[in-house]
């Protein structure tokens, strides 16, 4: 029987995870796209307090306050820096710039969260991660899928053991995506791994562990003006055999797009769409299908609340204030990324090298 509602069980993993203290002053180290229609919107729905921002396009940052009713147009970093009122640093810049940016914030003493990818040099990575441990600050990363509606809707039904032990997982995305929206992600010469791929794969490590083996292979479209791969089938291998897909490609035409997203498990299945995929950046909601191989009464089949984009925004920032308030770490510590950076890492050695790479290969 597939039922029109979600279980009590599973409603739970719905609810916004929101620590004691919330009202930390924030302000935005660069005020493009993804601050206007990710960030603030969902900062501003769970109640955070925002300050203000810097871009060194100052019209960027002006029309960023301007739009959503902040406070403050900082005219250089270290102004953003010195102001008593900005406890906790959101950077949103380009992965190049952000060590330099980083170092600063670090110094300055406050806390940050970063935009992913973290870095595109997995050494440098390391350096910013030892240099926030070195001066006991908070540092996370914006990997924000992990509180998306499916991948918490899992995590909760993995949970309640109604999989059993998991066999096999696939992440298939086939879409048309307009690079040129981004001209700075067009030009990179690694892109689909490092700059769309990399949420599967933090949010896969999240949900089932770190793989034993990677294996990649990467493919353009010909006529493509963007510079890096556009089309990639990555394998994980796990030592208990478990074996995880993610085939993902950029330039389908076709009606037919589609966003899937499936774990099998020895007593249950999911079935679901990762929404945002098929609009993006409006999206739509995601789905979940629920199959029991032996107790049907626990199927369900619904329309999961909110939308990836920008409702699961608010989890990063909820959980570094969390670690900021206990003394423990944020869910997506940069301790924990470097982990997201080496499976990254490894899926490019494996196109490079046409092998199979252990993570544990990637080293600074």
């Amino acid at each position: 029987m597939v039922l029109d509602s979600i279980p009590e069980v599973i409603q739970s993993a719905f609810v916004r995870k929101l620590p004691p203290k919330i009202d930390y002053g924030i302000a935005f180290i660069g005020c493009g796209g993804i601050v206007n229609y990710g960030h603030i919107p969902s900062y501003k729905a769970n109640g955070f307090k925002m300050i203000g921002g810097y871009d060194i396009n100052n019209h960027a940052a002006e029309k960023t306050v301007q739009t959503h009713g902040l406070k403050k147009v900082y005219q250089s970093l270290d102004e953003l820096l010195s102001d008593p009122m900005v406890q906790i640093v959101d950077v949103a810049v380009v992965p190049e710039e952000q060590w330099n940016v980083v170092s600063k914030v670090i110094a300055a003493g406050k806390p940050l969260l970063c935009q992913k990818p973290f870095s595109v040099n997995y050494t440098k990575a390391v350096e910013m991660t030892n240099l926030a441990q070195q001066a006991d600050l908070k540092i996370a990363v914006h990997q924000q899928f992990r509180w998306s509606s499916i991948i918490q809707a899992t995590q909760a039904i993995i949970a309640e053991r109604w999989l059993g032990d998991i066999l096999d997982v696939q992440v298939q995305v086939s879409i048309h995506t307009p690079w040129d929206m981004w001209p700075w992600i067009a030009s990179q010469p690694r892109l689909e791994v490092l700059f769309h791929s990399i949420h599967y794969l933090d949010s896969l490590r999240f949900l089932f562990g770190n793989p034993a083996l990677v294996t990649s292979r990467h493919t353009k479209h010909p006529a493509q003006q963007a510079r890096g791969e556009t089309k990639t089938i990555t394998t994980w291998e796990y030592a208990n055999g478990l074996q995880i897909l993610i085939a993902i490609c950029h330039f389908d035409w076709s009606p037919g797009l589609y966003s899937l997203f499936r774990v099998l498990g020895t007593d249950g299945l999911i079935e679901g769409t990762i929404g945002t995929n098929y609009d993006y950046p409006d999206g739509r909601s995601d789905t979940l299908k629920f199959t029991s191989r032996t107790q049907p009464e626990r199927d369900f089949s619904a329309t999961l609340p909110g939308k990836w984009i920008p409702d699961a925004f608010y989890g990063p920032m909820a959980s570094l204030m969390a670690a900021i308030q206990t003394g423990g770490e944020p869910l997506t510590s940069a301790e924990d990324n470097l982990g997201t950076l080496r499976v990254v890492e490894a899926a490019y050695r494996s196109m490079s090298e046409a092998r199979s790479v252990s993570p544990s290969e990637i080293t600074a």
